[in-house]
């Protein structure tokens, strides 16, 4: 939930023009990963539940993607270590939690 806030903290100071190009990408990228783990944790089985941290882990791979194209057009810079971090403390979570729930089934 922190990085949502961030990201959209971040994307509000893109360009106007962007508005509906990579701030929406990657607004949509941002929700969707805890929204896919809310998802999974509320169906039934280890299985599903590991599906969806499949996802949560891709969209999270989009975010990462698109962070470094922001960056690369100067719409941010690469100093933002919080994004950095928030980005790589998820995915070593999602990372674990997947890894646990696949040893479970």
């Amino acid at each position: 939930m922190e990085l949502v806030e961030v990201i959209y903290r971040l994307t509000s100071t893109f360009p106007t023009q962007e508005q509906y190009g990579l701030v929406s990408q990657m607004r949509r990228a941002a929700v969707s990963v805890p929204s896919n783990l809310a998802e999974g944790a509320g169906r039934e089985g280890s299985r599903e539940f590991a599906r969806f941290l499949s996802i949560a882990r891709g969209s999270l791979s989009e975010l990462d993607t698109q962070y470094q194209i922001a960056i690369r057009l100067g719409f941010t810079k690469s100093d933002q270590g919080q994004v950095d971090a928030l980005i790589e403390r998820t995915s070593k979570l999602i990372y674990g939690l997947h890894k646990k729930m696949k040893a479970s089934e």
